[in-house]
């Protein structure tokens, strides 16, 4: 056993509610092929001379990805702001190294072959231990966490979000292109992450945080895992942040989108716990039925249409969204967190990252010229206008 469960349980008793740290990755990009490249350690090298980059700048299994993570801000406008500083000091690090970044849940075309694990004892951990499952996850992602005060409120809120999973991933769907194809699937990340990893997507309901304890016991002493961070759920309790950490994203390819989604999940996070508080929650929810949602959500995103489970019937997946922002109601006004949401009505109106990326298809335009715009995109709202033309002048169009 390598894990003290009496001490990540004191992390969440001791925790501050409603904490943010933001997570964004991104893939590293040769800015004329926009093909992958495995160039991490050179940019993190050079990441390690800027103050600003040293402590937030992380790796993600592979060489040719890299995460921003904003750290601890007291709310959620404070860590977007250290998050936004960030974005800036990447996306003209990368300039300056000759790269550029995407955003986007898996690569158009790059192929999982050439992209070398990075040689940490934690990456050769999960790439021996997986295989297959481990080199083939060649996706990008964005995850948020909260600060939730009480081991056992947390559990309660992770039980909250597990029906929640499939309506934030139809509203982040963003990878349609995969190995070359057109996969025909709004969140192809999903597919091959999700679904293929151990210990990932729609976790189990726990009763409190003993009996979720009891579970991470059982893994460490099947010798089924070595690091609670394998546990890959969309939605878990950190043991050392003393947060609850929504993954079920893909990464945005607007900076305006990925701030507003994050904001929704960080919403759903703060309105589990005040309904806990208030003596309210929902019953568990098989995962069986969850699970026809996530295929729903992967298969069709924002386009189609997701089960009511409450009441046993289908509503457009926009519809699902828009009960999401009518339940977090309460916690947004609390928290402030509706001025970071503006994206939101204009990616509902305007489709997401998915839904643009089919019409274009449907349209005729090349798996390269939808990549290219993206990259381009990316970069503009990503590095801000402060920056100038000049961080994204070299991005292949």
């Amino acid at each position: 056993m390598t894990v003290d469960l009496d001490q990540a349980r004191q992390a969440l008793d001791s925790s501050t509610d409603f904490t943010v740290g933001l997570e964004e990755e991104f893939a590293l990009l040769d800015p004329g092929s926009l093909s992958m490249v495995n160039e991490f350690e050179a940019l993190n090298a050079r990441a390690q001379e800027d103050p600003v980059l040293a402590d937030s700048v992380a790796g993600e299994l592979i060489l040719s990805e890299v995460e921003i993570r904003s750290g601890r801000g007291e709310n959620f406008t404070r860590a977007l702001e250290l998050q936004r500083e960030r974005r800036r000091h990447l996306f003209a690090l990368a300039a300056e190294q000759g790269l550029a970044l995407g955003a986007i849940g898996s690569h158009p075309w790059s192929p999982w072959q050439d992209q070398q694990i990075i040689d940490t004892p934690h990456y050769r951990l999960v790439s021996d231990g997986l295989q297959y499952v481990a080199w083939r996850n060649n996706t990008f992602s964005n995850h948020v966490h909260v600060g939730v005060k009480g081991a056992d409120r947390a559990i309660a809120v992770c039980n909250a979000l597990r029906p929640v999973l499939p309506t934030l991933l139809a509203a982040s769907a963003n990878s349609v292109f995969l190995d070359g194809v057109f996969s025909g699937l709004h969140s192809a990340r999903s597919q091959i992450f999700t679904k293929s990893f151990p210990r990932c997507g729609v976790p189990d309901h726990f009763e409190n945080w003993d009996d979720y304890a009891g579970y991470v016991r059982f893994l460490y002493d099947t010798n089924s895992i070595t690091e609670h961070t394998q546990i890959w759920w969309s939605v878990r309790p950190h043991f050392s942040f003393g947060t609850v950490e929504v993954r079920i994203m893909d990464a945005q390819l607007r900076a305006e989108e990925s701030t507003a989604l994050l904001g929704l999940a960080a919403a759903c996070v703060a309105q589990a716990a005040l309904d806990f508080d208030d003596g309210r929650q929902a019953p568990a929810v098989p995962n069986r039925l969850i699970e026809e949602n996530m295929w729903r959500a992967i298969r069709h995103g924002l386009d189609g249409k997701l089960i009511d489970l409450a009441n046993e019937r289908e509503l457009p997946a926009k519809a699902a969204v828009e009960a999401l922002l009518e339940w977090t109601e309460p916690a947004r006004r609390q928290l402030g967190l509706d001025p970071h949401l503006t994206g939101l009505p204009q990616m509902l109106e305007d489709g997401n990252g998915a839904q643009r990326q089919w019409r274009a298809h449907e349209a005729g335009e090349s798996q390269r010229e939808i990549f290219a715009a993206g990259v381009a995109e990316t970069c503009a709202s990503y590095a801000e206008a402060d920056l100038g033309a000049g961080v994204c002048s070299k991005v292949a169009g």
